[in-house]
């Protein structure tokens, strides 16, 4: 069967969104003019033409980096299907992350709404208690509510205008009135007109009602009820409450004739006479002087006190919030007081007193408002006042006080004291007040009485036993005691009496049974209280008493392990108060637990040095070094007090006692040394120095050997010594130093340098002896470039140390080199810039504009350097700043005072603008540093002489006489 071919089919249905005809066959390269539209416009015109899309503006000026472009870049696009569908996508996932944090993001927002309430409360909850206590009032108490008044401007306004356009209708006995007044002369009417209606002020026309009767000459009407008016139209007569012509009485019920002329001129006399009586009474007895005075005219006006509108609005308010507590709640005593104060600070002195004398009535009870109302009135209302109120509260011990202190003489006050006394026999506050206004005897009479009566004033038992003898004290003492067992104060007052009449063997028994009596009746006894009664029996000048109660509760609550530094500290705190008798007590009992204890020996003899006398401290110190016979410091320190008695043999014996202790001490042979020498006694130093070579040979002890030949002038002897020592000893720079300066003296040059340059190599750290040999070599060789190298090679082997670097700035400053100098000094602070000797050197050799810069710079980087202070208080030194400079002289000695430089400017700084008492002190405070320390000083104090220790005022004097007259020399700084 043959087969039909089908016609081709034609009919596809719609075709998708975005089809374009030809493009899978690529036929899209061309377009015609059915795609473009015709070249000329149609019939329409530009009406019929399709309006363009509007272009998206890409500019940069439509950008910003933020927010990106201004407009929709897509606004131009159509929205077809897919965009649809995309944005439906996109909304069920944003629904979806909602529903995520949803829970979260409310429970986040609930918090910080609770948070935000908590500060800032709703008024229905800040009421909410108040109104839950609603439920519990009574019917009674809501009837007593009083009723809320408006005091609003508006109601005010709506009243007063209710007043004003309330309109009295006149009655006809008032045309009756005015027809029948009769006036002569200048009266106000005359017959004629009275007779025939008309008014004869004004010369108007007849008036046939009598109307201008009612008008006085000014022209104000008047009513015939009340009084008459004057002529001036305001003033009412004398007689203002008399009856009128009409006959209405008035409220005096005095009746005035009918008809009656009323005379102008009179009215006018009268009241010029009484404006002249009130201008005589503000004048003086004396013709033509006032009572303002002229001076003090002006101060007056400070005194008023002019208020503001706001001021006058809050008084307003004050005064209405108060007059509605005093109403709701009248027995409020406080309430009164602060009404009556409100209008005393207004000026309204009488209405004070008006109000709490009102609340002293309602409040009958309340000593605070009978006190009020007693300061308000003046001194002798003020007496009237208390007595009422003692009549209404007799008991009131406040009242009594004020009665009595408003008493001017003794005699009255001791009267109201003592009627006090029978109304309030066991209050304390008057016993003592009346006691204070007796003599001695009486006093004791009614302390006796008093402690009858209140037996638990410990007070007054204290006083009654200061005032009666031994025994009548002591009996006086226990009965207070049986009365008050748990009171410290009457035992400590029993040990002081004991002591005060020479009984100090029962001052610590006292104090014993003291602390025993009050722990049996639970007391709890605190320590720091305690060792503050210690402190206070001191004062009192009972020093046994005071021992004793450190020596019993010192101990209270302290562990074992703490015992000692918390002794220690409790020492030191008060030695800082003042209370030395404290401080050694407490010492005492330190070394009682710890006598092997050298440091709290050494304190305790320091204590005894500053503030005890020479035997006292000789006692302690024969104490110590019997507990502690090798601490050699205690030795030397007994050793020396006797010296500086000029006990000479003490002194010895002490020494002989030391060296059996301690064989072979180097410092105990060095001051047996020592001692001879200072005496002269040259062959027995040199005996004792043989002897410590052998026993204790140590480098010192060979150096001072050698330094005792040398002050002999023995200098082979000498020589010997050193060069033995340096074959022991050859790592001791000091004993090099001492071996060149031995071939200088003897001016052997090149052994003196080759030594130097032995030491160096075998003392390569020894800042000192690189000093010695660079100087060595400039003052006797004159090499600039040897000492310079010299100096190069030992900043090498010691950097950064500030000394060596000083000294090659001051090689080039001695060679003339000053910018060679500047270069090296700022190389120096570089490497050391917390050296405040080379910071002192660079304000020294700067310029003077520049030294103040120099010195603040030092400063910030040197917060704590002597240098640097000194050198500060030269600058103000220069510019005559004597105040600042004495202060930064005083910080620079406080917080170095081992520098012995800075006391020798110091001094010398008093000497030119201090008093004599300042230079004094200044020497005084240098011998208590005993400095051993600074360049200058060292080359007074270490010079070799005969007696190897000179006098700090001595050495002090001298170092200021070698002080150059520029203050900024830089061979002194």
């Amino acid at each position: 069967m043959k087969r039909i071919a089908s016609a081709p089919r034609t009919e596809f249905g719609q075709a998708p969104p975005g089809y374009v005809p030809g493009l899978g066959r690529g036929a899209v390269g061309f377009t015609t003019r059915s795609d473009i539209g015709p070249a000329r416009p149609t019939a329409g015109g530009a009406a019929a033409q399709p309006e363009k899309p509007k272009e998206t503006d890409l500019s940069e000026s439509n950008y910003d980096e933020f927010s990106g472009y201004s407009e929709n870049l897509f606004a131009g696009a159509d929205y077809d299907k897919d965009d649809e569908e995309a944005d439906a996508v996109y909304l069920a996932i944003d629904t979806r992350m909602d529903s995520k944090r949803k829970t979260r993001r409310e429970e986040l927002l609930k918090q910080e709404l609770a948070k935000y309430r908590t500060k800032r409360p709703r008024i229905q909850e800040q009421f909410r208690d108040l109104k839950n206590n609603l439920g519990d009032m009574s019917t009674v108490d809501w009837e007593e509510i009083p009723e809320a008044m408006d005091y609003s401007r508006r109601n005010k306004e709506m009243k007063k205008n209710r007043r004003m356009d309330r309109i009295t209708p006149a009655p006809d006995s008032l045309l009756e009135m005015g027809a029948g007044v009769n006036a002569h002369g200048n009266s106000i009417m005359s017959s004629h007109d009275a007779r025939y209606g008309t008014s004869s002020v004004g010369g108007g026309a007849s008036d046939p009602n009598g109307w201008d009767a009612l008008r006085t000459p000014i022209g104000g009407m008047r009513t015939p009820i009340g009084g008459v008016r004057t002529p001036i139209g305001g003033m009412r007569t004398p007689m203002g409450g008399a009856m009128t012509p009409l006959g209405v009485q008035t409220p005096l019920g005095v009746m005035t004739p009918l008809g009656g002329p009323t005379d102008l001129t009179q009215l006018g006399r009268a009241r010029d006479k009484v404006l002249s009586l009130k201008l005589d009474r503000m004048a003086d007895s004396v013709s033509g002087q006032t009572v303002v005075d002229p001076k003090g005219y002006l101060t007056d006006l400070n005194h008023v006190k002019v208020n503001s509108e706001t001021e006058v609005s809050d008084i307003k308010k004050a005064r209405l919030l108060l007059k509605s507590v005093i109403t709701t709640n009248p027995k409020h005593a406080p309430g009164w007081i602060a009404a009556a104060r409100l209008e005393k600070e207004t000026g309204k002195l009488a209405a004070a007193r008006a109000v709490i004398m009102k609340g002293c009535e309602i409040c009958p009870t309340s000593e605070d408002c009978w006190l009020e109302a007693a300061r308000l009135q003046t001194a002798k209302n003020a007496k009237s006042v208390l007595a009422k109120a003692i009549q209404r509260i007799p008991q009131s011990v406040k009242i009594w006080m004020a009665a009595a202190s408003l008493e001017t003489e003794t005699e009255a006050k001791k009267i109201v004291f003592r009627r006090a006394l029978e109304m309030v026999p066991n209050s304390i506050v008057l016993w003592k007040n009346a006691i204070q206004l007796e003599t001695p005897e009486d006093a004791r009479i009614m302390l006796d009485r008093a402690v009858e009566l209140v037996p638990e004033a410990t007070e007054m038992w204290l006083a009654l036993a200061r005032l009666s003898s031994y025994k009548q004290a002591r009996v006086v003492l226990n009965r207070a005691r049986v009365a008050i067992p748990t009171e410290p104060s009457i035992w400590i007052t029993a040990a002081m009496l004991e002591e005060a009449n020479g009984n100090n063997a029962n001052v610590r028994q006292i104090i014993h049974k003291a602390v025993k009596s009050l722990e049996a009746h639970q007391v709890v006894i605190d320590r720091d209280s305690w060792l503050k009664e210690a402190e206070k029996a001191e004062k009192a000048g009972s020093v046994v008493t005071c021992q004793a109660l450190i020596k019993e509760t010192i101990g209270i609550d302290v562990e074992e392990q703490d015992r000692k530094p918390t002794w220690l500290s409790d020492a030191e705190n008060f030695l800082n108060n003042g209370s030395v008798a404290t401080s050694r007590a407490i010492y005492a009992h330190l070394l009682e637990v710890f006598p092997g204890k050298k440091s709290i020996w050494l304190k305790a003899a320091h204590l005894e040095k500053q503030f005890g006398t020479a035997e006292q401290l000789d006692e302690l110190l024969a104490s110590a070094v019997k507990f502690c016979p090798t601490a050699e410091t205690l030795w030397l320190m007994a050793a020396k007090e006797k010296w500086l008695q000029e006990d000479i043999s003490g002194a010895q014996r002490i020494l002989s006692r030391a060296f059996e202790a301690n064989q072979n001490s180097e410092q105990i042979w060095l001051a047996a040394v020592k001692l001879e020498s200072e005496n002269n006694q040259h062959e027995n130093a040199r005996k004792l120095l043989t002897q410590a070579r052998e026993r204790a040979g140590t480098a010192r002890v060979w150096m001072k050997s050698a330094k005792l030949e040398r002050a002999l002038g023995h200098r082979d002897k000498e020589r010997l010594l050193l060069m033995e020592a340096l074959n022991k000893f050859s790592c001791d720079f000091k004993l090099w130093i001492m071996m060149a300066q031995l071939y200088s003296s003897q001016h052997n040059v090149q052994k003196s340098s080759d030594t130097y340059k032995q030491g160096c190599k075998n003392c390569p750290h020894a800042v000192s002896l690189w000093i010695c040999y660079a100087r060595h070599e400039l003052d006797h060789n004159a090499s600039v470039g040897k000492a310079r190298s010299i100096l190069e090679t030992a900043r090498l082997k010691n950097p950064a140390t500030p000394r060596l670097w000083l000294e090659a700035v001051r090689v080039e400053e001695r060679g003339g080199k000053k910018d060679v100098g500047q270069s090296l000094m700022a190389k120096a602070l570089q490497e050391c810039p917390a050296s405040g000797l080379l910071w002192a050197h660079a304000i020294a050799t700067d310029a003077r504009p520049l030294r103040k810069a120099r010195s603040y710079d030092a400063l910030k980087r040197c917060s704590d350097d002597p240098y640097v202070f000194a050198a500060v208080a030269k600058l103000f030194w220069i510019d005559r700043k004597v105040k600042k400079a004495r202060n930064w002289f005083n910080r620079a000695v406080t917080v170095e005072p081992d520098l012995g430089d800075a006391w020798a400017w110091f001094y010398k700084f008093e000497l030119e603008h201090g008093s004599s008492d300042k230079q004094k002190s200044v020497v005084k405070r240098c011998i208590e540093a005993d400095p051993r320390h600074g360049e200058l000083w060292c080359n007074v104090a270490k010079r070799v002489t005969v007696k190897d220790n000179q006098k700090i005022e001595d050495v002090l004097k001298e170092v200021v006489e070698n002080l150059p007259a520029d203050i900024f020399d830089i061979k002194f700084c």
